[in-house]
């Protein structure tokens, strides 16, 4: 593995990250159009991203950014979603949501420009987004199968990620409010360690929950208001409970501190809360120590 790149994990330390901070093309998007709650104020949005950007710095991890002009595309921001990082380079996805389509290779090449090759593409019709993608462990990629990730998608994840000793499971998805929405595998489930994370029981796959239970993975169960309002579910961890929240989540800081995590938190309401993605789905780790 080269040094640059290696993130088949969720929470070793974060060495290294792309993000993309917010353009003009979000600025102007239609609110109805892009499922966003109201009108982001670039300026007020920047800001936030920057703050979320400088607490990663002052944790040590290093942000490179990813700058390719995306005119049409107001979602670009959410770098997590485009593709999949492995031990081999980039799996260059295929987004579910049609809109979005468009942002995998811009992606993909700003990666190569840093390094990382590219290790295979999703084809056809199938689709699949990085927010359905939750790795276990390093060898084990649990996917969740519902409006944003198809069963091509699932087939073809498989095909190219066991050849590479990647076991792939997969999980159904609730309805939830319907294909308008984003509901990602990771809106439901954000692990802080290996034997912990923060979680949204109630719309979780019972597989899923059971698979968790089995390996000893104990639950913060964040109460309704604060996984329908503020997304406590996502939480991104820079190393083994150490962790970004978005600010307004106080029950879920409080059950993360309780549970010796060192938290820090910045800004949603300007870009996470209009938008619907959070810490994660900002970020796309290229760089993490094995768990």
């Amino acid at each position: 593995m080269s040094e640059g790149y290696g993130a088949q994990g969720m929470v070793g330390r974060l060495r290294r990250v792309v993000m993309r901070r917010p353009g003009e093309a979000m600025a102007a998007a239609d609110p109805a159009a892009w499922h966003y709650t109201s009108a982001i104020d670039l300026a007020e949005a920047r800001d936030a991203h920057d703050a979320f950007a400088d607490a990663l710095r002052a944790w040590g991890v290093e942000v490179l950014y990813h700058e390719e002009p995306l005119p049409e595309h107001s979602d670009s921001v959410f770098v997590f979603d485009p593709v999949l990082v492995t031990d081999g380079g980039t799996l260059v996805l295929s987004m579910g949501k049609e809109r979005r389509r468009g942002e995998e290779g811009p992606l993909a090449r700003t990666l190569q420009d840093y390094g990382i090759p590219v290790f295979g593409r999703l084809e056809g019709d199938a689709r699949a987004e990085g927010g359905d993608t939750l790795w276990l462990d390093h060898d084990t990629l649990a996917v969740g199968r519902g409006f944003r990730t198809n069963a091509e998608g699932v087939r073809q994840l498989r095909c190219l990620l066991e050849p590479a000793g990647v076991s792939v499971q997969d999980y159904d998805l609730p309805y939830f409010t319907g294909p308008e929405a984003c509901l990602h595998l990771l809106s439901l489930i954000s692990p802080i360690d290996v034997d912990l994370a923060v979680a949204y029981p109630p719309l979780m796959p019972t597989a899923l929950w059971t698979e968790l239970k089995h390996r000893g993975m104990r639950l913060l169960e964040v109460p309704e208001e604060e996984f329908a309002r503020t997304q406590a579910t996502n939480v991104l961890a820079v190393a083994p409970r150490k962790c970004v929240l978005l600010d307004e989540n106080p029950v879920t800081k409080q059950l993360l501190e309780m549970a010796d995590c060192e938290v820090i938190t910045f800004p949603g309401a300007p870009l996470s809360f209009k938008a619907e993605g959070g810490p994660t789905c900002l970020t796309r780790p290229v760089l993490r120590d094995p768990e």
